[in-house]
């Protein structure tokens, strides 16, 4: 179309066989051809992202999806309770099998329930949003799909602290004002041009004008320098909120949650383009040829009114809007999970315990080929179970497999067992004790360390759920002999349950002195074909035998 109105020029211009109106033929059609062109490329745009949504999916139904999502590496805590110990965060970890949020707001959400216990009223409103939400594939593919930068774009905290903060330049008689002189100085331009009226009308209002400007300058430069934060994000932001209010809701929690989106009849999309818009006026003012007629239309300055008299009437709703959007997100990524996970159910939450009863008990990031599933039971009179088992049986594994279950539980998600009953717990876990030279500690003291907050944190309200790995294995068989009961006894005393594995066989009697509160259970090896195997199944008792010289062998040490 081009290259044919080129040639419908030249008979035009050149030869002037033709009328010139013969070129609107091929103007409009190049005009059409470019509209249509740019949806091409979005819908071309949107199919690919939709591929990339559901390739990620079907990754996570084959155990492909490791490396491929939001790692959550920025949650990484070494100081909280549990998060590091039963692989929350970092590859491979919890985080990234649930998290299909697109904002920063619903990466928070997500990782605040996994990393906070809820209260069983909150449990159990959740499970029935997530419930709700399993089945709205649509919905859940939509939002997946809306833009593909609106996570690198919006910074919610920049959002909220912008929002709340107080309006820089609000009076709606300086709007009135700026509109005015700037109607008044354009106008008298336009008959100084097209008429005999001299300049000097213009001049004195354009002296007037700058004047005005002057007086308003500092804040009008501290809006416009304030405004960069809200500017990044707001169209995909928009978007998602757009999308959320066109959703019919059951569940308590979603209403609820869809409720903080509705404010003064207007909804909060519409709310967000205007300001979205305002500021893209706004940044018209870089253009150079455009530069003379903003500085006559005191277009700076009317926007950042415009702006300003945005942020009093909605800034304070803006941080609702975000948060509000968040939890949508963080319920959406635990549908997604519960959808592709149909096998695993909600569990039952009580709210007299302490108690934890699991009925084939799996590891949700363990492959569903590779995964063992054992019962467990604590509360009541048992509160305390002691595991010993010969190396790589699967203590350690146990261990991060309540934990882990316990956080979805206690977060709203399904769990990776046929059933599981518990109460509200709060998990205290010590795997993976790490010496440290910047702060001069010993693997020992990091572990004691540990200790003590799981000891602190039993003081409290839930109950704890304590889960030690080799407990106090960095010191002497006496003193860990010593220390290893008295912890145990005043977890239980506490009121905490849990479980301890060692692999010292006189820690044992640990749990032969605090029976019935305390059994004995243990995991062991086998010979197949001359090489060690494990069923990885938990049976009752303490261990017979150790596979570690026929470890250190199987490597080529000789011993």
């Amino acid at each position: 179309m081009f290259v044919a109105g080129v040639v419908v020029a030249w008979f035009v211009f050149g030869a002037a066989r033709i009328p010139a109106g013969w070129l609107g033929l091929p103007a409009g059609v190049f005009v059409v051809l470019v509209v249509v062109h740019d949806r091409l490329i979005r819908s071309r745009e949107r199919a690919e992202r939709a591929i990339a949504f559901y390739a990620r999916g079907i990754a996570r139904l084959e155990d492909r999806w490791i490396g491929q999502g939001n790692s959550g590496e920025r949650f990484r805590d070494g100081a909280h309770p549990y998060a590091e110990d039963l692989d929350l965060f970092g590859r491979g970890g919890l985080f990234e099998l649930l998290c299909e949020a697109r904002t920063v707001a619903g990466e928070d959400a997500l990782a605040a329930w996994l990393c906070r216990p809820a209260d069983p009223h909150e449990v159990c409103e959740r499970q029935a949003a997530v419930e709700e939400l399993r089945g709205r594939i649509d919905l859940r593919e939509d939002l997946a799909l809306i833009g593909t930068d609106v996570r690198a774009g919006m910074d919610p905290d920049a959002l909220r602290k912008w929002g709340a903060a107080p309006p820089i330049l609000v009076s709606p008689g300086l709007r009135i004002a700026a509109a005015a002189l700037a109607a008044l100085t354009a106008g008298l331009l336009v008959l100084w041009a097209a008429t005999d009226v001299g300049p000097g009308a213009f001049a004195l209002m354009a002296l007037v004008q700058m004047v005005f400007a002057s007086r308003v300058r500092t804040r009008v430069r501290q809006v416009v320098r304030e405004s960069d934060a809200p500017a990044r994000g707001l169209v995909l932001f928009s978007e998602l909120l757009a999308r959320l209010e066109a959703e019919v809701f059951t569940a308590p929690l979603l209403v609820r949650l869809q409720g903080r989106l509705a404010t003064g009849g207007v909804p909060p999309s519409r709310r967000v383009a205007r300001l979205r818009r305002r500021i893209d006026l706004l940044d018209a003012r870089r253009n150079q040829l455009f530069m003379p007629l903003a500085a006559l239309l005191l277009w700076t300055t009317q926007l950042s009114l415009a702006i300003e008299a945005w942020r009093a009437s909605c800034g304070t709703a803006l941080g609702d809007w975000i948060d509000a959007v968040g939890e949508l997100e963080a319920l959406g990524s635990l549908a997604g999970f519960a959808y592709e996970h149909a096998d695993h159910p909600f569990p039952e939450i009580v709210a007299e315990g302490p108690r934890f009863a699991g009925k084939d008990l799996g590891h949700p990031l363990i492959p569903a080929e590779e995964r063992v599933g054992n019962d467990v039971e604590l509360g009541g009179d048992l509160r305390v179970l002691m595991v010993s088992g010969s190396n790589m049986s699967g203590k350690s594994t146990l261990l991060r497999t309540l934990g882990v279950n316990t956080v979805l539980a206690l977060a709203g998600a399904p769990v990776c067992a046929e059933a599981l009953v518990l109460s509200p717990l709060a998990v205290g876990a010590s795997l993976r004790s790490r010496d440290s030279l910047q702060e001069h500690k010993s693997r020992f003291y990091a572990e004691i360390e540990r200790l003590r907050q799981i000891v602190v944190l039993s003081e409290g309200a839930p109950p704890a759920l304590f889960l030690l790995d080799e407990i106090l294995h960095g010191t002497n068989s006496h003193d860990r002999g010593v220390g290893a009961a008295a912890v145990v006894r005043g977890l239980v005393e506490r009121g905490a349950i849990g479980v301890v594995t060692t692999h010292d066989l006189a820690l044992a009697r640990v749990a032969d002195d605090l029976a019935p509160a305390a059994a004995n259970v243990h995991f062991q090896d086998h010979l197949e074909d001359g090489e060690i195997a494990f069923d990885y199944r938990m049976q009752p008792g303490v261990v017979t035998k150790s596979n570690a010289l026929a470890l250190m062998r199987a490597v080529g040490l000789e011993v």
